[in-house]
């Protein structure tokens, strides 16, 4: 904390719940490179590596797959919304 306040105007908390949908999005995602881009690949440097997760990336991009949320913003609302 003392670092931080070192550092005034460099950084902001901002605090995320763990079971924030974006999350779901992040984990998705590493997932899909694992299984498809990373499974089984052996290189022989890092820019050999850098150079082939870029190209699953372009390749990916190509062909993007729309998310659809699942909840609306009353219902966000509401799950935090006083119970009194």
């Amino acid at each position: 904390m003392e670092f931080l306040a070192s550092k005034p105007e460099r950084f902001e908390f901002t605090f995320t719940p763990k079971h924030a949908s974006w999350l779901n999005l992040i984990e998705s995602f590493f997932s899909k490179c694992a299984k498809q881009c990373l499974k089984h690949l052996r290189v022989n440097s890092i820019e050999e590596l850098k150079t082939h997760i870029e190209s699953w990336l372009k390749e990916t991009n190509e062909t993007p797959v729309v998310y659809r949320w699942q909840w609306k913003l009353e219902d966000i609302q509401g799950a935090f919304a006083d119970k009194d």
